[in-house]
């Protein structure tokens, strides 16, 4: 599956102000790496977010939102988000910047 090129320039747009961002393909998408830790891919019409856990249970049921499932197993912390949800800026920036508030407790947690 070949990844949205506008929903991955979306994202770039919206990382653009973090240090140390890479991309790499995986998962049938293109991978946003923020300081070393995945956060946000772009599929073919949809994004995944790494979000805290403790938030999963909470954003759940936002229209358009599912947990990740691969091999059968349901990953708590990890969501996908359909693209025609998150037309609008406001809509696509709380994702973005959930799975960044994650990032950074992620990047704390490895100094500690």
């Amino acid at each position: 599956m070949a990844y949205n090129e506008k929903l991955a320039d979306r994202i770039r747009q919206a990382l653009g102000h973090q240090r140390d961002v890479e991309e790499k393909k995986m998962f049938g998408g293109l991978a946003f790496m923020v300081h070393g830790k995945m956060c946000v891919t772009a599929g073919a019409d949809r994004i995944m977010c790494r979000i805290a856990p403790d938030m999963h249970e909470t954003v759940i049921d936002k229209e358009g939102c599912q947990t990740v499932i691969m091999r059968e197993r349901e990953y708590k912390g990890w969501v996908y988000v359909n693209e025609e949800n998150i037309q609008s800026e406001a809509d696509f920036n709380y994702w973005i910047d959930l799975a960044l508030d994650y990032n950074k407790k992620l990047v704390s947690m490895d100094e500690e």
